[in-house]
């Protein structure tokens, strides 16, 4: 069974429901038109309408605050923690001292009144309104500046939900628009997406290339690569040399013989603690170590530096950090069960 039809079946038995996305993701500024594509049952993942209804709440209060799409996903995630994205109001012995709303604020903490901090509209105001106060937000880690908000008991919680609040921030954003038009992507329910527009060609570790890594995703020179899912940039190199060792540029194309090495390449931590690396980039790319990137942001273009016979994005994907050969997993089964075909034609 070959791995085209291995991603035909999850995808169905999961129900997998895509999102597609145009120029998603600056990380200043609204998101684009997107339109979803359910599944047989007509759900869009795992969120009812209620929840989506208070997404939709806090990135409108965003966009009409000037916040960029970076910190409503912030937001977003928060509420995802504090209150599985439902207006509470006192929950009596399970509540949390006199914790209330969408971001469970408290009035003894002079977050607002109980009648305030129970309007959804007024709760994701004050909610933005501290969060801009915290210097270089918008470059920190989520949980980070989830955390300088909140003052939680739990701060490292909130990263889990980073990739459903990118999810529901680029659903709610905009007006529907048709799939599959130039220059979309399409993001699973999990948070991830393609990173480039293109058809897999070499695979992972076949017989003729026992030490490939990765998969090779063909596509023109300067193609946008984009972040596979929300993460922490912890990898930024030039990697390129001969076979003597001697240093080789990355700002020119390589060469499949005369020419090892990665290339320009990137690595991304994700909030699951998996890795997603990209090579042979076309220069240097325009992301920095411990820069925060959001999914479908572009992290760099198509090129042929190092190790290559032509333009293509050399993907990896690892299961810990630091990326080795003995945590590298084949990439299509990676994001099969993350709800992307990367063999998909694109």
């Amino acid at each position: 069974m070959n791995s085209r039809v291995i991603a035909l079946i999850v995808s169905v038995i999961a129900g997998v429901a895509f999102l597609c996305v145009a120029g998603l993701f600056a990380l200043t500024g609204a998101a684009s038109a997107c339109s979803v594509v359910t599944t047989p049952s007509g759900t869009t993942g795992r969120y009812d309408a209620e929840q989506r209804h208070y997404a939709q709440v806090i990135v409108t209060v965003g966009v009409q605050n000037g916040i960029p799409v970076r910190g409503q996903v912030i937001a977003v995630a928060t509420a995802l923690q504090e209150s599985g994205l439902r207006n509470l109001g006192h929950l009596g012995d399970r509540n949390d001292h006199d914790s209330l709303g969408l971001f469970q604020q408290r009035p003894s903490q002079r977050w607002g009144t109980p009648a305030q901090i129970m309007d959804p509209e007024y709760a994701a105001a004050a909610f933005y309104r501290k969060l801009v106060t915290i210097p270089g937000w918008q470059m920190m880690p989520l949980t980070v500046a989830a955390q300088a908000v909140q003052r939680s008991a739990y701060p490292d919680a909130y990263a889990k939900w980073e990739s459903d609040a990118a999810v529901l921030v680029a659903l709610v954003s905009g007006q529907p628009t048709t799939p599959g038009g130039p220059g979309e992507q399409c993001i699973s329910v999990d948070g991830w997406t393609k990173p480039v527009r293109g058809t897999v060609g070499s695979g992972f570790r076949t017989d003729r290339r026992p030490k490939h890594d990765g998969v090779d995703i063909g596509a023109p020179k300067g193609t946008p690569i984009h972040a596979a899912a929300s993460g922490l940039v912890i990898r930024v190199v030039c990697n390129a040399h001969r076979p003597d060792g001697s240093p080789y540029s990355c700002d020119v194309d390589g060469h499949p013989v005369n020419v090892l090495g990665c290339g320009w390449y990137v690595e991304l931590k994700h909030p699951d603690s998996t890795v997603t690396r990209y090579c042979h980039m076309l220069r240097r790319p325009p992301v920095d170590v411990g820069q925060q990137v959001a999914v479908g942001q572009v992290i760099g273009q198509v090129g042929s530096s190092g190790h290559s016979s032509g333009p293509h994005l050399h993907l990896e994907t690892h299961t810990g950090q630091p990326a080795t050969e003995s945590n590298a997993v084949d990439p299509v089964g990676f994001f099969v069960i993350r709800g992307v075909d990367l063999t998909e034609a694109s």
